[in-house]
């Protein structure tokens, strides 16, 4: 597998004797596809963690939460998921925008399993996916580059207590954070904004 690791990944390899087991792994693990089992285990998550950098190699690392079935896999190299309403910073977009090269890690705290996919974003605003995502305002797809599982040891495990109430859901209501409702948010939220007709909240 073409660019898994540079010169200076190798220099850690050798001075802890993991080269051979490095080049084993990706031998065995690392594949430029998404097999059934992959999408299985990606349709079914309701989180990720998104890596970007920008062209100068500044990185942001982003939580992405949804229902069960938000990222879906559209064939066995591409998947896609929505940017829903969020800060309005757009550190990760905007940098997926301008090097589209990401890393995305689910991890499944309660069965205890994590994968990595890595690979390049395109975004188009106007994606005929958007439709099928209620409230979204992009959707990102990634051809994915490199898919490969990761050693379940660390994993810490958690359960779930519930899910957002923020989450969209069809046909349900997402109500206003209380972020945008304070004094020193609300003259700047922009046009059209659930949160410009909501109750103040005093500070």
């Amino acid at each position: 597998m073409a660019g898994m690791y540079h010169e200076d990944s190798r220099r850690l390899q050798d001075r802890f004797d993991t080269r051979r087991l490095a080049d084993r792994l990706v031998e065995r693990t690392v594949r430029d596809e998404i097999d059934a089992d992959d999408r299985a285990f990606i349709e079914r998550m309701d989180m990720f963690f998104l890596a970007t950098a920008d062209e100068h190699g500044r990185p942001q690392c982003s939580y992405k939460g949804g229902e069960p079935g938000f990222v879906r896999v559209l064939d066995p190299r591409t998947i896609a998921f929505p940017s829903y309403d969020g800060n309005g910073m757009y550190l990760s977009l905007g940098n997926a925008l301008r090097n589209p090269h990401v890393g995305l890690l689910f991890v499944d705290f309660e069965r205890q399993r994590r994968l990595r996919l890595n690979g390049i974003a395109s975004i188009d605003p106007g994606d005929p996916l958007l439709a099928r995502y209620d409230r979204a305002q992009l959707v990102v797809r990634v051809r994915a580059t490199h898919v490969f599982p990761n050693c379940p040891r660390y994993i810490h495990r958690l359960e779930l207590v519930e899910r957002s109430r923020f989450v969209s859901r069809e046909g349900c209501d997402v109500p206003v954070p209380d972020w945008k409702r304070r004094d020193w948010s609300r003259d700047v939220l922009p046009a059209g904004d659930p949160a410009r007709g909501a109750e103040p909240l005093l500070d």
